[in-house]
């Protein structure tokens, strides 16, 4: 490798970035490793800013709108309906229209305007991915767009997921980790997914006088999947204490105040008045900012620093990681007090992630924009490529539970056959347009076997030939 530069160059692309395009590898083949820092180093980088694109509480207020003319529609209906099997019907040689000639109310047609904002927002990020010059910073945005994951499947989430990752996770994704987890905990899209929206201190006035009660889910992913890690160095005592230390960490209701609807606030009359112990160091009651300060510990602890700096190896360089490597990345990570642009840096320049040779499968939104990146095809309608998420298991913003789609390429080698399928599809869509052989060079040449070279080379058909192409196993991983 050292010897090969494109070889290198093609490594660089598909392992920390989101998949070569035509003439990427050359363009970046004298210094991948500097290619990749200064894409980090861009102004702006990481960030999607779109005048088209709603902030989350406007999304919210959108959908709940929405929402409101859907009820107010439905029992305009069933009044008309009633009202149709009571009068009697109109005299046809008038041309008189009685009650119940008059037609139903009009749907609108195209989405509901939840699933729209959701599409405009996947719209978005995916021409995002395809449009990267190489990817790296998007990675990371996807990285941790799925550390701390959100379900559009939850109700009150899916208008709200793509302004979440838009502000939670771009607008910190080369800041401080410290800024990006107090963002992430406080945006209405989490409180929401795991119910601290709810979440009522026992002891609290409203607790008092309510049935609802203290909700641990939030508290326990942070600690589990967010900060320390599964089974570190907190206790279930730890979660209990704080799930109440952020009770009053809601959403203003729109009910409640229309005008600010779905945005974050913090309601003393929810929160537990109290001192509390969380991994062994006391917080006094201060309102909202006793959440803020565990949350500053948590983010400067060791073990977060060991918990991230795995996932991150994991994610980009091998199931099991080497050792070293994550020592390297957890030390940068404490020397510069979480500075994720940082430890970004000492991922691409540290040797053990480019002496491991490539063996991790691509997850599916990697390979899909990968292929179309390959073929220089920027689709109009996204439909199809959510319909390809789907079909092969990662359905956009949409993981199965707290802890996001996994890393690991096991839970992914049962989906190769519908690769095969998309493959397949996408080859014959394209497969006339473009020169495979130029596509083969372009992408994937550098770091091609023989056998891999020989299969493509054999093809009877130009869409054959990219069809391999993308199911290559140098396709496939990274």
């Amino acid at each position: 490798m050292a010897n090969d530069p494109k070889a290198e160059a093609a490594l660089a692309l598909h392992r920390f970035g989101l998949g070569p395009r035509a003439g990427s590898i050359a363009a970046i083949a004298s210094d991948p490793r500097g290619a990749l820092v200064a894409e980090l180093d861009r102004p702006g980088a990481g960030r999607l800013d779109s005048p088209d694109l709603l902030d989350s509480a406007i999304a919210a207020r959108a959908a709940f709108q929405f929402q409101q003319a859907q009820r107010a529609a439905r029992r305009a209906e069933r009044a008309m309906r009633e009202v149709n099997a009571q009068a009697p019907a109109g005299d046809a040689s008038s041309g008189e229209m009685k009650p119940a000639d008059q037609p139903p109310p009009a749907r609108p047609s195209g989405p509901p305007v939840p699933q729209q904002i959701y599409l405009d927002e996947a719209k978005a990020r995916i021409h995002a991915a395809l449009g990267a010059e190489l990817g790296f910073a998007e990675r990371l945005v996807w990285f941790w767009s799925n550390h701390f994951c959100v379900s559009a499947d939850k109700g009150g989430v899916r208008p709200i997921c793509g302004a979440y990752e838009r502000e939670a996770i771009r607008g910190h994704v080369l800041g401080r980790f410290g800024d990006m987890l107090l963002a992430v905990e406080s945006h209405p899209a989490m409180l929401i997914y795991l119910d601290n929206a709810r979440s009522i201190g026992p002891d609290s006035f409203a607790g008092l006088r309510q049935k609802r009660g203290l909700n641990e889910n939030l508290a326990r992913e942070i600690l589990e999947l967010h900060t320390l890690g599964v089974r570190t160095v907190y206790t279930q005592a730890d979660v209990t204490n704080f799930a109440n230390v952020i009770t009053g960490w809601t959403v203003i209701g729109f009910r409640q105040d229309p005008a600010r609807a779905g945005e974050f606030v913090f309601n003393p009359n929810m929160h537990q008045p109290a001192a509390q112990t969380v991994v062994g160091k006391s917080y006094s009651d201060r309102g909202v900012e006793q959440g803020r300060a565990v949350l500053a510990t948590l983010a400067h602890h060791p073990a977060t620093a060991k918990h991230i700096a795995t996932k991150l190896a994991r994610h980009f360089v091998a199931d099991e990681p080497p050792p070293a490597l994550v020592d390297r990345l957890a030390k940068r990570f404490l020397d510069t007090h979480g500075d994720l642009k940082e430890v970004a840096k000492a991922l691409i320049t540290a040797p053990e992630a480019w002496a491991t040779p490539p063996s991790k499968i691509k997850r599916p939104g990697e390979w899909i924009i990968a292929a179309l990146r390959a073929v220089g095809v920027t689709p109009p309608d996204i439909g199809p490529v959510m319909q390809a998420h789907n079909l092969l298991g990662e359905p956009l913003w949409r993981p199965s539970a707290p802890k996001g789609f996994p890393d690991e390429s096991a839970p992914w080698l049962n989906g190769l056959a519908q690769r095969l399928d998309i493959a397949n599809l996408l080859a014959r869509r394209v497969g006339e347009q473009v020169d495979p052989r130029e596509v083969f060079e372009e992408t994937l040449a550098p770091l091609a076997s023989t056998e891999t070279r020989q299969a493509i080379a054999r093809a009877e058909s130009r869409p054959q030939a990219l069809a391999l192409l993308f199911m290559a196993p140098e396709f496939q991983r990274r």
